[in-house]
């Protein structure tokens, strides 16, 4: 049996608009997440991150990148129509 293999990175286009379909953009993102291990000091990282921020400031921000978010994989989807 001769099985035909595709590329890493189809696989993994393919298999995250499976999971953005199925379970959504948010819990695909949590997923995989999962797998990527962090480093460094969370905490203090954070405090410096957002020190001059206010809480407006990162509503916005948050906004604005879901806003993209769901933009990029509307595109991804289109994309992958045969």
């Amino acid at each position: 049996m001769n099985i035909k293999t595709k590329p890493l990175t189809e696989i993994t286009h393919e298999a995250t608009l499976l999971l953005c379909n199925k379970i959504g953009i948010a819990n695909t993102i949590r997923f995989i997440n999962q797998f990527i291990s962090g480093y460094g000091n969370y905490t203090e990282e954070q405090k410096q991150l957002f020190a001059d921020l206010s809480i407006n400031d990162i509503v916005s921000e948050i906004k604005r990148i879901k806003k993209n978010l769901t933009k990029f994989f509307l595109i991804l989807s289109i994309g992958n129509v045969k």
